[in-house]
Parts: structure tokens; C-alpha cells; sequence
């Protein structure tokens, strides 16, 4: 790949590096203190099915001008005022840069096709911007009349039809937390969205990224992802152990802060089976990602009763392709029983009146050489290469094939 000129329809799209989910920075924390020598593969997938290969000489482009950020003084020193980095990480961070040699995109029969090769301390932070590069070099070209104002009258449309809707709702319980940056139509759709939400909806408690948070004073809100599991299923000689290994591992980087566990590696009940006394105990809440949110819940509040713990000093957040309606609905069910949180994604940062929103994502396939795979409590969700390591999976978890 070479550096080329950007034109006025495509300047930098990513032009900070702090530009990214919160939770990429949290795991690769972890990474540097504890896997700093491990090698993985990442891949990009398109569930919508449509074809990206029209994207790629600018997509190209934009990883060009991504490889020649840096860190600034200022991203650091806010980042060095919150409880979660360390010292060492931060200097490690003061260094850091993306580098080409990590990636490779190349035009696939009828898919733009992404491998993300290295140690997982380079390759881990690659995931949000390049999904939100392809995001918006996708919508601005398909949908070239979409704008910010467009998306902000959608917006406060939501916000009235949930006032009118709403009135009699007790919402002193409910948090939403923007979790929209990387299938964002665009970056300053994302920014003005936020704006609106902290003007105008006083149940808004942050957001996933951590340059908005940074920018705007907000809560960066994020913990660890599918990788931190699928990872483990590698580091470990047991792989049945795998699951606990990853959340004993995550307890000892951050034993007081960022204590919401994901449950759907591999799936929920799964998850339950190893989600003992002591780690509920210690773990915060959970976190919901794939199947039926109402019996999810219900699920990890039979699980606290069991163990006997008081389901509301827990939280639940719900982070699956929620909308605002979808959200206050879930809240409703759970009133009064369990806290619960909400971070809404593609359908706060990507909804316009005739856009399609656009399900891209980059998951782990390898670990040490070897394939990790995804199950999760839906199946569209599921992702494995090698349908044999997938077996032996499904064995150590006792799941049916």
C-alpha cells in the first residue's frame, strides 16, 4: 500500500487515535501486562451480504493515513487522570502506531476480504477504526444526501414519540450509554448525535468512545470484548478452563474498575456453569450480546438468587442491536429487580429515514496458530474456520453439535 493524496470527497476519516472503543484500550491494557509475546489472526466479515469491493482503493487509503497517527500529549495525560491505565502501559501507548505490515486487504471473489496478522498487541486496536473507515466511506457513498442535521431530526422524532409514549414511565433507573462508533454513518453523525443526548436526554451516562469522552468530559464506558475469551481458548491446557481462566485473568488487571463480564463467547448458560460464587461476588454485572434479552436476563437473575446474592446490587447491560424503544421495553420488564444499562449502537449513530445501516465486524480466528471460535446464543453470530476445532468446542462445554 502506498500513501496517495486525499481528495475533497475523502480526507482522513480517523484523525485521532483515541478515536476507538474503550474497551480496545482496556484489553489491549491487559494484553501488555500478560500476553505481551501472542500471536493472532483477526478477519473481517460482512453479515449484510453486500458487496464492499467498490471501497477498496479508499479504504486503502484511509489505513494509509491511519498508520501515521500517534498518541497525543494531551490524549495521554487524560487518559493518566483515569483509574484504569497504568504507567507502563501508557508509555508503551506514547509509541504506539498502526503498522501496514499487520494488514492485508485484498478483493475477494465477491467480498472485500481483511486479515489482521501479528502479536495480538498490534493487531487489537485495528477493529473500530477500520470498521468505522468502511462505515463511512460506504455511507457517504451510498447515501450522499445523508447528513448530520438529517440524522439529529430523527433523533429528537425519537425523543418526542418517547416523551408522548413514555409519560407515565418512571425513568430515574434507566442509563443509555452511546455504543455507536464503528457502524457510524459518519463521524460528525456520531459527535452531533451525542451533543443532542447530552443536551436533551438527561438518562444519557456516556459513551464506548474514548476521544468523544475526552472531548466532550463524558463517562468512557467499555470492558472487554469476544477476543478475551475466544483468546483463552488458546492460552490455557484445558479448554474447558478457558472461560474462568479469562475472567480470573481480567480480575487480576482490573480488580476494582471495569467489573461487567461478556457472556455470550460461547453462550449464556455455558457461561453460567463457570460463573462461580466467587466471580459473581466480585464481577459488577453482565453483559447481554446475542439472543433473546428477556430470558437472558432472567437467566442471570435466577443465577444471583441461586447463589444467593441480592440481584439488585448487579447490573445488567444490554448491548445487542438495541433501539431507544427496544431499550425502555427491556428496562420496563426489569424495573425494580436488577439495574440495568443500555448501549445502543448502529441504531443511535446510523438511523436515517432510508439508510441502511451496515453489520460489519472483525473478529479473532486465530490464537498461537491455532483456531478460537465464537458460539454466542444466536447463531447469525457464530464464528469459526475450522468446523472440527468448533466440535471439539462444543464438546468441552458439553453443548449439542
Amino acid at each position: 500500500m502506498t500513501v496517495s493524496s486525499f481528495t475533497p470527497h475523502s480526507q482522513p476519516i480517523i484523525t485521532s487515535l483515541l478515536d476507538t472503543d474503550a474497551y480496545k484500550l482496556h484489553m489491549q491494557q491487559a494484553v501488555f501486562h500478560q500476553y505481551p509475546n501472542v500471536e493472532v489472526v483477526a478477519e473481517f466479515h460482512c453479515r449484510s451480504q453486500e458487496d464492499l469491493r467498490p471501497y477498496f482503493e479508499e479504504v486503502l487509503q484511509q489505513i494509509d493515513h491511519l498508520c501515521q497517527l500517534r498518541f497525543q500529549s494531551e490524549e495521554l495525560n487524560y487518559l493518566a487522570q483515569l483509574p484504569f491505565f497504568e504507567n507502563d502501559y501508557l508509555e508503551y501507548l506514547s509509541s504506539f502506531h498502526f503498522q501496514q505490515s499487520n494488514v492485508e486487504v485484498r478483493k475477494g471473489d465477491n467480498q472485500l476480504q481483511i486479515t489482521i496478522r501479528g502479536k495480538w498487541l498490534d493487531v487489537i486496536l485495528w477493529e473500530v477504526p477500520l470498521l468505522a473507515i468502511i462505515s463511512e466511506i460506504r455511507g457517504r457513498t451510498r447515501y450522499p444526501q445523508a447528513n448530520v442535521e438529517q440524522a439529529s431530526q430523527h433523533l429528537h422524532h425519537k425523543l418526542k414519540l418517547l416523551k408522548q409514549d413514555k409519560s407515565t414511565l418512571d425513568m430515574s433507573g434507566f442509563s443509555l450509554i452511546d455504543f455507536g462508533t464503528r457502524r457510524r454513518l459518519s463521524k460528525a453523525v456520531q459527535a452531533n448525535i451525542v451533543d443532542q443526548l447530552i443536551e436533551y436526554f438527561p438518562q444519557f451516562d456516556g459513551t464506548s468512545n474514548y476521544y468523544l469522552a475526552f472531548s466532550k468530559g463524558l463517562n468512557p464506558v467499555g470492558t472487554q470484548a469476544h477476543e478475551w475469551f475466544q483468546a483463552h481458548q488458546q492460552l490455557t491446557g484445558d479448554l474447558a478452563s478457558s472461560q474462568q481462566l479469562a475472567l480470573h485473568n481480567w480480575i487480576k488487571e482490573y480488580p476494582d474498575t471495569l467489573g461487567i463480564a461478556l457472556t455470550d463467547c460461547i453462550n449464556m448458560d455455558a457461561f453460567l456453569r463457570d460463573f462461580t460464587p466467587s466471580l459473581a461476588n466480585t464481577f459488577l454485572g453482565l453483559r447481554h450480546d446475542s439472543g433473546d434479552p428477556i430470558e437472558w436476563g432472567e437467566k442471570a437473575i435466577a443465577h444471583y438468587e441461586k447463589l444467593g446474592i441480592d440481584p439488585k446490587s448487579k447490573v445488567l447491560v444490554f448491548s445487542d442491536g438495541l433501539s431507544l424503544a427496544k431499550a425502555i421495553e427491556i428496562y420496563q420488564h426489569f424495573a425494580q429487580r436488577i439495574q440495568t444499562s443500555f448501549g445502543i449502537g448502529t441504531k443511535l449513530t446510523c438511523d436515517i429515514p432510508n439508510v441502511d445501516s451496515l453489520n460489519i465486524v472483525l473478529k479473532l480466528t486465530a490464537c498461537q496458530g491455532k483456531p478460537v471460535a465464537k458460539i454466542s446464543d444466536e447463531p447469525g453470530k457464530s464464528m469459526c474456520r475450522d468446523e472440527a476445532y468448533l466440535q471439539t468446542l462444543k464438546q468441552a462445554f458439553h453443548l449439542a453439535s
